[in-house]
């Protein structure tokens, strides 16, 4: 008893804190829950990341969940990826039951029914606020490397991005890339060449093909405009509460590159725009990943390095990034060494390989005096978890085996009626859901083609002997080739300074958006 009692004490202690908080539930011991021990996560440090790990049906998105909703009614924006389609209901209030009425009188916290202010966006073709960013704000680096490109055939994005910027094409879709990859093997071969370096037919050829493979994934709607601005994703509402941005991904579940595609671009947009936070009191946006081994084993090594070294420094920006999936080892150890919390649900033990991964599992959480980790990973009821968190001066406190407490918010899948509902008064759906389709690189180089062909059906179309009359025929078709080369001229000039003026002539007159 004197061992229990000093244990609760040092719960009591570790997990107490002078600032904000959310509460999770009471710690668990011996399989009943003691309600003098209530644990509560510090906002202060909720911007060190993350992990929710669980079997199959133990609980995992429940808890995710709950800890959007609270640090929504803390006024902390969140970012749900919702691949399973069962997050909706946070945008609903839950309704009491016996089960939740149960649960809350067995840890002694309150029951109260709350909605969370909800925006639904979308990659693909379901309802929602549409997300988009254009090829070129992804710039040749990173476009290299969710194409998983070679070093030289990096060096040939490159190259077609300096292109693309100092001849003002603007590109915006994948179409504009691969017109410009057919302009650079073709008609525009020996130009390119001349200012930049060969080209090689065969590194383009692959590009190509890589391009192609993620198109096959729907990319093609994700690539365009109008891009989708970061800033929308950090909003409060009326009252003051964060607001909840789900992004609806049911439907690319099968589509491994395209999630990890946005996700990347995404992660690299909030790092790059959001400024230097400092220490503050609480997350400016929380971003919480279902289903996080999608990203990881579809991830080519240019890839896992490029979101290793964004989860490393975005907290400084006061973003925290939580992570949601069955086992621990589907994240690199590289990023599990970055997460602050830690909410474990059970795991089961069918096989012997299952027992390893226990064990294995038990070693990534705090030692405990008290607690047999090993075994009560397996043991642990629907609803109950391992926890560990880092206190306001960053030290990992105790480990606890905590009874949750139940979402404020409805558990399950929203209507057709109640999402169509919600969507209809998004204040940001009109701002991106408009179809733009300017003239850009596509457009502009198709016609440099239809031009070059031209020429070339008129020279060979050229009488090889004519007798001079006034003017010789060669004379005239010479006078004729100046004044249209004149004019061509005069068009790109004036295309190109309006382009500019658009804010699209070049690196230093971007518009704002993904990048």
């Amino acid at each position: 008893m004197e061992k229990i009692d000093a244990f609760k004490q040092q719960l009591n202690t570790g997990y107490n804190t002078s600032g904000d908080s959310i509460t999770l539930g009471a710690a668990l011991f011996d399989g009943l829950a003691q309600k003098e021990v209530i644990i509560k996560l510090p906002l202060k440090t909720l911007n060190r990341h993350g992990l929710i790990a669980g079997a199959t049906g133990t609980g995992k998105t429940v808890t995710l969940q709950l800890i959007a909703e609270s640090m929504c009614q803390a006024g902390i924006p969140v970012l749900l990826m919702d691949l399973k389609g069962d997050l909706s209901g946070i945008a609903k209030a839950a309704v009491l039951n016996p089960k939740i009425e149960e649960r809350h009188n067995l840890i002694g916290i309150d029951f109260k029914a709350n909605e969370t202010t909800s925006e639904f966006l979308t990659l693909s073709k379901e309802q929602g606020v549409r997300l988009r960013a254009t090829v070129s704000e992804f710039g040749p680096v990173l476009f290299s490397k969710i194409l998983d490109l070679n070093d030289t055939q990096s060096g040939i994005v490159a190259i077609l991005f300096k292109y693309a910027d100092n001849k003002k094409l603007p590109l915006l879709d994948l179409k504009d890339f691969k017109q410009l990859l057919q302009f650079a093997t073709a008609e525009g071969k020996e130009e390119i060449k001349k200012e930049y370096g060969n080209i090689t037919s065969t590194s383009t050829s692959t590009i190509l093909r890589k391009i192609i493979e993620l198109e096959s994934q729907g990319a093609e709607l994700f690539f365009g405009e109008k891009s989708f601005e970061v800033a929308d994703l950090v909003r409060l509402d009326n009252k003051g509460k964060g607001i909840a941005s789900v992004i609806r991904l049911s439907d690319i579940q099968d589509k491994p590159k395209l999630f990890s595609t946005f996700m990347l671009s995404l992660l690299a947009e909030v790092y790059t725009s959001f400024p230097e936070a400092g220490d503050l009191d609480k997350p400016k946006l929380c971003i919480f990943i279902d289903e996080a081994h999608l990203i990881f084993n579809e991830a080519s090594k240019a890839l896992l390095d490029q979101i290793e070294s964004i989860i490393k420094l975005i907290r400084s920006k006061g973003v925290g990034i939580y992570f949601i999936t069955q086992n621990p080892y589907d994240v690199p150890d590289a990023v599990l060494s970055q997460l602050g919390l830690k909410v474990q649900h059970a795991l089961r033990a069918f096989t012997e390989k299952d027992r390893k991964a226990i064990k294995k599992t038990a070693e990534n959480y705090p030692i405990s005096e008290f607690y047999k980790t090993d075994e009560l990973l397996t043991s642990l009821g629907i609803g109950q978890a391992l926890v560990s968190v880092l206190n306001e001066k960053g030290i990992p406190t105790p480990l606890a085996a905590v009874h949750l407490k139940a979402p404020a918010s409805r558990i399950g899948v929203l209507s057709s009626e109640e999402l169509t509902e919600i969507i209809s008064t998004s204040k940001i759906a009109a701002k991106y859901n408009q179809v733009i389709d300017r003239e850009s690189a596509y457009e502009i180089l198709t016609g440099k083609i239809s031009e070059a062909e031209e020429d070339k059906k008129e020279v060979e179309e050229k009488p090889k002997t004519k007798q001079k009359a006034e003017k010789s025929v060669l004379e005239k078709a010479s006078e004729n080739t100046m004044v249209r080369q004149m004019g061509r001229t005069v068009i790109k000039e004036v295309a190109r300074g309006l382009l500019g003026v658009l804010g699209l002539g070049g690196s230093n007159k971007k518009k704002k958006g993904w990048f």
